[in-house]
């Protein structure tokens, strides 16, 4: 299993809604930064990726609001991939604020799919060499 902490994830009040809490539609946009940064931790860029032709769509999202952030707090976001991707990869999330309250949980899978004919695709080479350390082999 692969698990990747990303910090310091500043709250702006044109996050928030007019309660005061963050939009629930910007979780997503936490979870987007989560996994990002913890691909590029791999030394693997979404950027690299969509020129060599593969684009990877979100398929499926999952939220679970426990707590509202805050305009102002200081978010981190745990990122795992429980398992090697396939056509498929999940990641999982789990939003703490700075005192490390456990506010938002969420799942979400992403396919991957070759740009030129919009087909499914394998997961790219490089991406699964740089997750294979972080699995043991199953007998």
């Amino acid at each position: 299993m692969f698990t990747f902490l990303v910090s310091d994830i500043r709250v702006r009040y044109a996050d928030t809604d007019q309660m005061g809490y963050v939009y629930y539609g910007n979780y997503a946009r936490f979870y987007e930064i989560g996994r990002v940064e913890a691909l590029r931790s791999l030394g693997f860029h979404y950027k690299e990726m969509e020129e060599s032709g593969v684009m990877m769509p979100v398929y499926e999202n999952h939220s679970r609001y426990l707590q509202p952030a805050r305009y102002d707090d200081l978010l981190s976001v745990t990122v795992t991939i429980p398992s090697l991707p396939k056509a498929r990869i999940v990641f999982q999330y789990a939003i703490r604020n700075e005192a490390g309250l456990l506010l938002n949980t969420g799942e979400t899978t992403l396919v991957f799919q070759r740009r030129d004919t919009g087909r499914l695709c394998a997961a790219p080479e490089p991406l699964l060499q740089a997750l294979k350390p972080f699995f043991s082999e199953t007998v």
